[in-house]
């Protein structure tokens, strides 16, 4: 296998990222809208200004933090060892830096619209959300999901807890959740406990968590910083999402654009160790730029591939926060050439890199619309990454030396056992990807792969969803949702 993991940043370049993000909290600071997340601040040293809901954050104080949470992920019996996520999932025990061939891939993403079979690009429903997932569970390359689509026609108050509940029914490779209010919380603990069996078995495996993002430049809005502490409060894990988009909303400069995200997701370090120095607390950074024609976040163009692999390094090597990371994606709206490059650029990329897993995949049209087509192809991207890591392994077997002597000058070696033995696990196989002659090609009729994964694509999305949990617990699930459904709309 590849080693070493691909760089951008020596040591010293990501310790001046992590420099200026301090000065950037110290002399600038946050605006945070939530005074009972500044009075938490304010008891750990932050200077705040009740007036502008404001706090900076001193050196000294954010540093402290940064150190106690490289001590926490040094304890090798850190509970939870791991969280799936929206994007791919978080590990909380340090490890060192290097390519995972064990990456993992998720779909989701709660997109509002699809790409359907038919060829129509709509709102999403119920069946879609069904479908959808009963489509990850039958793609073998994809580990985690969260939802593919959510239900355009179920009220937005009340759509994370029901789409949660769609998730606990019809899947078991739970991804994130998306989370609107801190109200949602407790549901989503609830449905969570049903699967697992308990709320303490559900601490050491948290499934259908959701997350708070901020808002760059230097923001946590009520909303997501509410979110945040809740999840602290009761004893779940957290990072930080922040997005800043370069030329938009931060400084169009990579270093600069760093610096800034890292600067928000260290804030909500320090804030979550102000809730509870227990906290079971990473730190995340998404960063991309804008378009400048559109203003669109760019998820998949060339210039991203670099801060893709810098974010890694910020997270995993330096801070020692082993994550996966946005990857898989693409800004294209089709079906097409420009999807495949950027598909396969952005999960080769990080995944290089050190990301322990990419995603969301499944998506077009910077992760807004999602495609049943476009999944079944991104499921064979995944497959072909993780066959290009697959380890070499060089010993007797392998160098396969009688069977060379026994062949000898001028051989074949197409009717070797050592070929039959060895042939299956050597090389990739796949239903999608073709390999034949031109001539063979033209004088037969050939699919193509965009044809094959659109047959796919339809065969599993009229299978009918099934769900996989008894049917107590889809009456408790219900009762759930129901009781949210009646505090949430009335």
């Amino acid at each position: 296998m590849i080693y070493e993991p691909i760089k951008v940043l020596n040591m010293d370049e990501m310790e001046k990222i992590h420099q200026a993000a301090l000065v950037i909290l110290d002399e600038v600071g946050m605006r945070i809208d939530s005074e009972t997340a500044l009075d938490y601040l304010q008891k750990v040293g932050g200077k705040v200004d009740r007036a502008t809901v404001q706090v900076k954050l001193p050196n000294q104080l954010v540093q402290s933090c940064v150190d106690k949470m490289k001590k926490d992920y040094n304890n090798p019996e850190r509970l939870p060892e791991r969280m799936a996520v929206r994007y791919s999932h978080i590990r909380f025990r340090k490890e060192s830096h290097k390519i995972h061939p064990d990456f993992t891939a998720s779909a989701g993403g709660f997109c509002t619209s699809i790409y359907d079979i038919e060829g129509n690009r709509r709102r999403a429903n119920l069946d879609d959300v069904r479908r959808s997932i009963q489509m990850v569970n039958n793609l073998a390359a994809i580990d985690y999901t969260g939802l593919p689509v959510s239900d355009q026609e179920t009220p937005y108050e009340i759509r994370p807890v029901a789409m949660a509940g769609e998730l606990a029914k019809y899947t078991t490779k739970f991804g994130g959740i998306e989370t609107f209010k801190k109200g949602d919380i407790p549901y989503l603990i609830d449905i969570g406990a049903v699967v697992k069996g308990s709320e303490e078995a559900l601490k050491k495996e948290p499934i259908l968590v959701g997350y708070a993002e901020a808002r760059s430049p230097l923001c946590l809005d009520r909303n997501m910083v509410e979110i945040f502490m809740e999840y602290i409060k009761r004893g779940f894990p957290q990072t930080l999402d922040t997005m800043p988009n370069g030329g938009a909303t931060v400084p169009v400069t990579a270093a600069g654009n760093l610096a800034v995200g890292v600067a928000e997701t260290l804030g909500a370090l320090v804030l979550a160790y102000a809730v509870d120095n227990a906290a079971v607390v990473g730190v995340d950074i998404i960063p991309s730029y804008a378009d400048m024609s559109t203003g669109i976040f760019r998820y998949a163009s060339a210039d991203r591939m670099p801060l893709l692999v810098a974010r890694v390094q910020m997270i995993s090597e330096y801070y020692g926060c082993p994550s996966g990371v946005h990857g898989g994606k693409t800004d294209s709206c089709f079906v097409n050439v420009q999807t495949g490059i950027e598909k396969a650029m952005s999960t080769v990329f990080p995944v290089l890199a050190g990301a322990v897993g990419i995603g969301t995949i499944g998506h077009l049209e910077n992760a807004v619309t999602f495609s049943p087509h476009q999944l079944v192809i991104d499921n064979e991207v995944v497959r072909y990454m993780r066959r290009t890591l697959q380890p070499m392994e060089v010993n007797e077997d392998t160098l396969a030396l009688d069977v060379i002597r026994r062949v000898g000058i001028g051989g074949s070696y197409f009717a070797e056992e050592h070929t039959l033995k060895n042939f299956r696990s050597e090389q990739f196989f796949s239903d999608l990807f073709e390999t034949m002659p031109w001539s063979h090609a033209h004088t037969q009729e050939v699919k193509g792969m965009e044809n094959k994964a659109y047959e796919l694509a339809r065969a599993l999305w009229e299978e009918e969803p099934e769900p996989v949990i008894d049917t107590e617990q889809i009456s408790v699930i219900e009762r759930i949702v129901s009781r949210a459904r009646k505090e949430f709309l009335g």
